[in-house]
């Protein structure tokens, strides 16, 4: 039995132990996930006190579900989407807030494309607090997805723009979906390079 096997095995016998009443199975979950989901939400916000009041939220809204949980998807899969939303929502709570009010979020970062800013602000961001979002940030995210390589471009388009599933980007592409996941990890990261200047 493979590692990730036995993870969801594990997983499936301490849902199990939940919904059958013991509180302790829901103990050994947050132990055995915390760190991770913690890791991945502070690589989204770039803010420990955030990532900190994200990951507490998680579990929080986990143990409300889980006695609803069905066992779909692996219980992994599923608190990564809880945490990646709730990530999300917060991130976008404060561009909403802190934006420079003349200039649309949605406004489209250049000529070529209809990507808006609101598709792309890099997670680098280390104090949101000081930053406006100007018309010079649009044209230099505009820029960046120019100096993108066509493949990286391009599936940013698809997964952003277009909010294509995976399965479909995979179906466009006539990749795998492994391959799409990684190339829009390698393309966002590509991204948040250059445009890292602008943000220190």
């Amino acid at each position: 039995m493979s590692t990730k096997a036995q993870e969801v095995a594990l997983d499936r016998l301490l849902v199990d132990r939940f919904k059958n009443g013991d509180g302790a199975a829901f103990d050994e979950m947050v132990g055995r996930y915390w760190n991770r989901i913690y890791s991945m939400v502070n690589q989204l916000l770039r803010n420990p006190q955030d990532a900190e009041e994200v990951t507490q939220d998680a579990f929080i809204r986990a143990h409300r579900g889980l006695a609803n949980f069905r066992g779909e998807s692996a219980f992994s899969t599923w608190l990564y989407q809880i945490a990646t939303n709730l990530a999300r929502n917060r991130y976008w709570y404060w561009w909403r807030r802190k934006r420079d009010k003349s200039v649309s979020i949605d406004a489209p970062l250049s000529s070529e494309g209809d990507a808006t800013l609101a598709d792309i602000i890099p997670a680098e961001v280390e104090t949101p607090d000081d930053i406006t979002v100007t018309q010079e940030l649009v044209s230099r995210i505009g820029l960046g997805m120019e100096r993108l390589g066509a493949k990286h471009r391009e599936i940013l388009v698809l997964r952003n723009v277009k909010n294509l599933s995976y399965e479909e980007i995979a179906d466009i592409l006539g990749i795998s979906i492994g391959t799409v996941k990684s190339r829009i990890a390698r393309a966002r990261e590509s991204l948040r390079s250059k445009l890292g200047e602008d943000f220190k």
